[in-house]
């Protein structure tokens, strides 16, 4: 029995320190070929200038022009999920029947799985012609209509954790609210919501995270023109697009222009780690309290 149990443990530490290595081994070739890329470009002209174009003749290096699309379809997306997944979990703890709940969790998770090329092509195909029914400057190519998708693609994290967030909650406050005459909508929206307020933070946090490392739904529907931009209606380039585009094959290996997908990348990694370590804490914070 001592044996089994050794070998558990064994087995256990083992894939706990392959998961590490993996970590520390993707980190280590971005910085090493990160910093080839710095010792030829000024690290502050990749944070200051306002242009990124290491394809073209006039070479500008300045990954705010991703940044900017990056953050510009994760704030949409964030903007159709928060309420739309904030609702379904206030409507699956407070209103649904326990049968109706088993139903519907598992049917949002469904979301999650579909490709997400799937949803880039539903973006383009569907969702920017229905967009440009009724905004006329809409281009064919835009951030608008892979936000909003990609918003659609990532309610069930904000559904499913916020709902666990609520369901968490001490029964004698809900009894207490309606003691104290309080409605179901009361209670909810004043009293369930601001106790789960930490786990419904970690849900965001952790749904904006999905969505900055999103590539295929921005790939196929958001275009390929980088630049600094707030305006939804044009064509933009992320992050994850960019380093796609690269890698298909058409540039030199070893090159500045290639190396440039790590410097981007490791500016998405410094954005997800950030990002990953606040939930941490926050969900830290939220365990301690109800300790």
């Amino acid at each position: 029995m001592k044996r089994k149990e050794r070998f558990v443990e064994a087995l256990l530490a083992f894939s706990g320190g392959l998961t590490i290595l993996t970590t520390l081994g993707i980190l280590i070739v971005l910085l090493i070929e990160s910093i080839a890329f710095f010792n030829e470009v000024s690290i502050v002209e990749f944070l200051t200038d306002t242009q990124w174009t290491p394809l073209f003749a006039d070479k500008h290096y300045g990954i705010l022009a991703l940044v900017s699309g990056t953050i510009l379809t994760s704030f949409i997306a964030i903007l159709v999920a928060l309420p739309i997944g904030l609702s379904i979990a206030v409507y699956l703890n407070e209103y649904a029947h326990p049968r109706m709940r088993q139903i519907v969790k598992p049917v949002l998770e469904i979301l999650a799985a579909i490709p997400t090329v799937v949803y880039g092509f539903f973006a383009l195909t569907v969702v920017t012609p229905f967009l440009q029914g009724f905004i006329p400057g809409l281009s064919g190519f835009n951030s608008l209509s892979p936000g909003i998708v990609m918003g659609i693609m990532i309610i069930p994290f904000i559904s499913s954790m916020s709902e666990d967030a609520l369901y968490a909650v001490p029964k004698s406050l809900r009894e207490a609210s309606y003691g104290m005459g309080a409605t179901r909508f009361q209670t909810a929206f004043r009293v369930l919501i601001p106790a789960a307020s930490s786990g419904i933070i970690v849900s965001v946090i952790l749904a904006i995270s999905r969505a900055i490392g999103e590539t295929m739904i921005v790939a196929v529907a958001a275009g390929q023109q980088p630049r600094l931009t707030l305006d939804p209606l044009v064509p933009v380039q992320t992050i994850t697009t960019y380093i796609v585009q690269v890698s298909m094959g058409d540039v030199e290996q070893n090159s500045i222009e290639f190396r440039s997908i790590f410097a981007a990348g490791i500016t998405l990694f410094v954005f997800t780690f950030v990002l990953n370590t606040i939930s941490a804490k926050v969900k830290r914070k939220f365990q301690h309290k109800y300790e």
